[in-house]
């Protein structure tokens, strides 16, 4: 038997927004702009949802996910590939965006997914900047791989194209800096993980802005979150190899350069990692071990607010 509860799930478009309600049935649609997102948010205000459901669109969502969040409605960001993957296990194959929106406070009502804190303007707009930062980063390594084989008309605009991002970057990570130290929390937080050995400003930076959960979940909670906890693939008397997936792969993929400095750097991840390669252990299986370790590190020392030691514990 299920709890009472009302539950909304929101498909967000460039346009429009669809809004469907369970068990109530109700379903209907708004602009997506300023006067619609009022609308909605004194709509659903009045219905005292348990949970209002929306997916990641690649930042699409953002602008409605915080004016609910504002309104102290307990909204909730999903992976859309969780959605997809539960509207075919349901028999849900047909697409529209208010099948969509039915198919998101279904999700709500049977998952339950735990209400978790929004990013707040401060976060979004260094996740915005950090976001920037990889984009160029992007550029600037394609345009030197063009550089090579430019030709001669060419290659002066792609050297200018190269000195201009490079610059840009430089500029872009005075103003992270800047910001991160203007604010009293961060400049705490950031002090905190970077105490530990092997990270460094990008890795710090990249956990602020994309893992606001850091240090308000348990180890195994805050692995499942990032991608990096081992996933079962048991059947019967089989036993499958473990695997990670899903996840956040922005914050998977820096983490994972981070754990290659902690391995040199970092005693504990060092004697890890060695330890485990002595076992027979495949290097990226120990470093993905070794990127676990360190992840649940960090979540322990944001949630005790306590300074990196070799000693820390990670539960």
């Amino acid at each position: 038997m299920t709890e009472e509860g009302t539950y909304v799930g929101i498909d967000v478009a460039k346009t429009n927004i669809d809004i469907a309600v369970r068990p109530a049935g109700r379903v209907w649609q708004t602009s997506y702009d300023g006067a619609g997102i009022d609308e909605l948010v004194s709509q659903l205000t009045s219905l005292t949802p348990t949970t209002v459901l929306l997916e990641a669109t690649g930042g699409l969502e953002v602008p409605l996910a915080a004016a609910l969040a504002a309104a102290a409605l307990p909204v909730v960001v999903v992976n859309p590939r969780q959605v997809r993957d539960f509207a075919k296990a349901t028999g849900q194959l047909a697409k529209t965006d208010a099948l969509d929106a039915q198919v998101l406070a279904h999700f709500a009502e049977a998952v339950r997914p735990p209400v978790r804190p929004l990013r707040d303007a401060d976060t979004q707009e260094l996740n915005a900047m950090t976001t920037r930062r990889s984009q160029l980063m992007t550029m600037l390594v394609a345009e030197k791989n063009r550089l090579g084989r430019a030709a001669g008309a060419v290659r002066p605009r792609v050297q200018a194209h190269i000195t201009w991002l490079e610059q840009e970057i430089k500029d872009l990570d005075k103003d992270l800096r800047q910001t991160l130290r203007q604010s009293h929390v961060w400049r705490e937080k950031d002090d905190l993980l970077r105490s530990v050995p092997g990270v460094g400003e990008q890795l710090s930076l990249s956990l602020l802005a994309y893992l606001p959960e850091l240090g308000t979940l348990d180890r195994k909670q805050i692995a499942a979150l990032v991608g990096v906890a081992p996933l079962n693939r048991d059947s019967g008397t089989m036993r499958g190899k473990r695997t990670v997936r899903g996840g956040r792969a922005r914050v998977r993929a820096v983490l994972y350069m981070g754990t290659l400095a902690a391995s040199r750097f970092n005693p504990v991840i060092r004697t890890f990692y060695q330890r485990l390669l002595a076992a027979g252990k495949p290097k990226n299986l120990a470093l993905t071990a070794c990127m676990r370790k360190l992840l649940t590190m960090l979540n322990a020392i944001l949630k005790t607010g306590q300074y990196w030691n070799p000693c820390i514990s990670t539960d």
